[in-house]
């Protein structure tokens, strides 16, 4: 007599068994997925793909997050982080010292090389797809501006906050993606004490 053989897994949900092998699942799915779209970009990453790279079931991807723009954003929830910590140096002074905290903040979240490979892959993705850059732009705009500008006791505070963001990420995208000369090689504190500045006026000048 011989044993019977296993009912074939169905296609779909993953069973409970499946979703309980690891607690820690979720997070290596993220990881793979934060893998795969800074190599490969937004376009050519698939959700099978960062199933391969986390080794478990593609439809264990979709479990746990659905379509692969919403892997993205969790994914970008993660690795935009450190960035999003940033409305708390508003509160941590005077207005009158925003801008240079701000800004030495956000300089120092891109000169970290831990925190800038993930940023890059975001930043990257965004620029050459849509659907990546919607995502970028709704945690942008609700996870950053606006808590900006809720501090911000002067008129118009949420286009000042943007304003300000629009001066830092193009800095950003000269010196770290781009890579312009002599900008990509100048002296952090350089940059900041030129940026500083003008980052200060866009948050509080009259």
């Amino acid at each position: 007599m011989t044993a019977a053989t296993p009912a074939p897994r169905r296609r779909g949900r993953p069973s409970r068994t499946e979703t309980a092998a690891s607690p820690a699942t979720r997070e290596v799915i993220l990881a793979a997925a934060r893998e795969e779209f800074s190599e490969r970009g937004y376009e050519k990453t698939s959700v099978r793909g960062i199933a391969k790279t986390a080794g478990v079931d593609p439809a264990l991807v979709h479990h746990y997050f659905g379509t692969k723009e919403q892997v993205f954003e969790a994914a970008v929830a993660v690795a935009f982080a450190p960035a999003l910590e940033a409305p708390s140096t508003v509160e941590e002074g005077p207005l009158e010292g925003v801008g240079e905290r701000l800004t030495r903040f956000i300089f120092g979240v891109w000169e970290n090389p831990a925190t800038r490979t993930p940023l890059l892959a975001i930043v990257r993705s965004a620029v050459n797809n849509e659907s990546a850059a919607a995502v970028f732009r709704r945690l942008i705009a609700t996870q950053l501006l606006r808590r900006i500008a809720r501090q911000l006791e002067v008129p118009d505070p949420e286009l000042r906050a943007e304003l300000a963001a629009a001066q830092l990420v193009g800095v950003a995208m000269l010196r770290y993606v781009i890579k312009v000369e002599p900008l990509a090689s100048a002296d952090p504190e350089q940059v900041i004490a030129r940026i500083a500045p003008v980052v200060q006026s866009h948050l509080t000048s009259p």
